[in-house]
């Protein structure tokens, strides 16, 4: 069973790799290319497979990882939301489908959960309670933003382009969190933190350029 299990852990690992490579491709090309939506294509596949099967074995003897396991399942989210964001402007109607409210509502209890575990650790003796009360607190903010662009996606010029921009730059977040954590063994505040901030200040700058083209084609 552990060869087999190191197996996994390998080719979770090489696809992580390429997604990282591919991921951070993807944001230095044109954005809407050809090469843009190939790289992108291959980051999420490469992320997403690598997520799901880093799960099962987060809960293995020996091999239990809370961040494995917390990390995997936000990358998830995030990719698939980011995907989900793209079939909005393919629609007919532009509302929330069936697998948009199971995405954003699973992960939502979920994150409830967490949030809940995590605090309940303020009081008694709870692994990693802060960590569970940030990868929570954020899941609930991230999948509540989800169901107020569900609501008012009409009245939201380019929402899905917004959308889809955030939430893959937050899966290209945990794909280095996740480099500089496991694959680099600095398990430290500032090794968890600071992709962040520094991805948030990357999502703050290209919503920002977006928005600014888009009030420019309205204006035009």
């Amino acid at each position: 069973m552990e060869p087999i299990i190191t197996l996994v852990i390998y080719i979770h690992a090489a696809l992580g790799g390429i997604g990282l490579l591919t991921g951070i491709g993807s944001m230095a090309v044109k954005k809407g290319s050809k090469l843009h939506k190939r790289l992108g294509n291959i980051f999420s596949y490469s992320m997403i497979t690598s997520c799901v099967l880093i799960l099962p074995i987060a809960w293995l003897p020996n091999h239990e990882s809370l961040f494995l396991f917390l990390i995997s399942l936000f990358t998830i989210y995030l990719i698939l939301s980011g995907r989900q964001a793209l079939t909005f402007k393919l629609r007919s109607k532009q509302k929330a489908s069936t697998l948009d409210l199971v995405i954003s509502s699973t992960m939502f209890i979920f994150s409830l959960f967490m949030l809940g575990y995590g605090l309940y650790g303020l009081f008694t003796p709870v692994e990693d309670h802060i960590l569970l009360m940030i990868f929570g607190g954020l899941g609930v903010f991230l999948t509540s933003r989800n169901f107020a662009l569900y609501k008012n996606f009409k009245t939201q010029k380019k929402a899905w382009l917004l959308a889809h921009l955030t939430y893959m730059i937050g899966g290209l977040i945990s794909a280095v969190t996740a480099f500089i954590v496991a694959g680099l063994k600095l398990w430290t505040l500032a090794a968890w933190v600071l992709p962040s901030v520094i991805g948030t200040i990357f999502i703050i700058y290209w919503r920002r350029k977006t928005e600014g083209k888009i009030g420019s084609k309205k204006t035009a």
